[in-house]
């Protein structure tokens, strides 16, 4: 029996010579080169190779993007702004400071009110004209109170939700102004075969590619606009309910000095 070392000496595959092994290197890198520069993607060739149709859907796109962004460092800095002084107003209204001198630090000329301060100031403003006038009960002064309060309100929730509906309608409405862009687009690609009499992925795919582009932008434009509308509209219902519950809480207390 012939030992199986020696079988396997015998049958050892002799090595490569060192001219075929860089040849082959050298046809690897070749076609990794090659592969890497026909792999690249120019977005900004793509844009300006698109038809007209295409390009100014993605010229509105743009500018719905940019106007979103506007408005959504805009809001941010306003609903962070009714935050901190909803809650500064707070402290001091229920730190024990006399209304007679909140109303006055409110009605200073020398500064703007607004927010949970400005509810205050229509409430007692109201409440103070109703208890002037003659013949007035309790009742009606508080509700002349609170009248002023839910109109100061929603003044106020008024301007926080400015331009929300914007965001949102960026939000619904660019993706389908994208898509129109890309059906377009592939509708011209198709179109343009009609002349070719062999049709080929490598003639199609530049126009589809060109097309996509729109589509992509318009999921761009949308999707900080959902986000930001869901965000701040969430917000907004937040800081409404605080506004609702300072004006409770503030009723009641004009209720009491009312009646005594």
């Amino acid at each position: 029996m012939i030992p199986l070392s020696s079988t396997l000496l015998a049958t050892a595959v002799e090595p490569l010579p060192a001219e075929a092994i860089e040849t082959a290197g050298n046809a690897v890198g070749e076609a990794a080169s090659a592969a890497g520069a026909g792999g690249g993607l120019d977005v900004i060739d793509l844009i300006l190779h698109a038809s007209l149709p295409v390009q100014a859907v993605m010229l509105v796109l743009v500018f719905a993007s940019i106007a979103s962004w506007v408005i959504i460092f805009r809001k941010k800095r306003v609903l962070d702004r009714a935050d901190r002084e909803a809650e500064q107003f707070e402290e001091r209204f229920w730190s024990g400071t006399e209304l007679t001198k909140l109303y006055a630090g409110a009605t200073e000329r020398s500064r703007a009110i607004g927010g949970m301060e400005s509810i205050f100031e229509a409430g007692f403003r109201e409440y103070g004209r109703q208890r002037q006038r003659r013949g007035i009960d309790s009742r009606t002064q508080l509700e002349g109170a609170q009248r002023g309060m839910r109109v100061a309100a929603s003044r106020e929730l008024d301007g926080l939700e400015q331009n929300l509906e914007f965001l949102a309608n960026v939000g619904s409405i660019s993706p389908y102004i994208g898509l129109f862009g890309t059906v377009w687009g592939i509708m011209i690609s198709f179109h343009g075969l009609a002349n070719m009499k062999e049709a080929t992925i490598a003639t199609v795919a530049p126009g589809i590619s060109e097309a996509l582009i729109a589509t992509a932008m318009g999921l761009f434009a949308a999707i900080p606009a959902v986000w930001a509308y869901n965000r701040y509209a969430t917000k907004v219902e937040r800081i409404a309910g605080r506004y609702d519950a300072f004006a409770e809480e503030f009723s009641s207390i004009l209720e009491r000095q009312a009646q005594d």
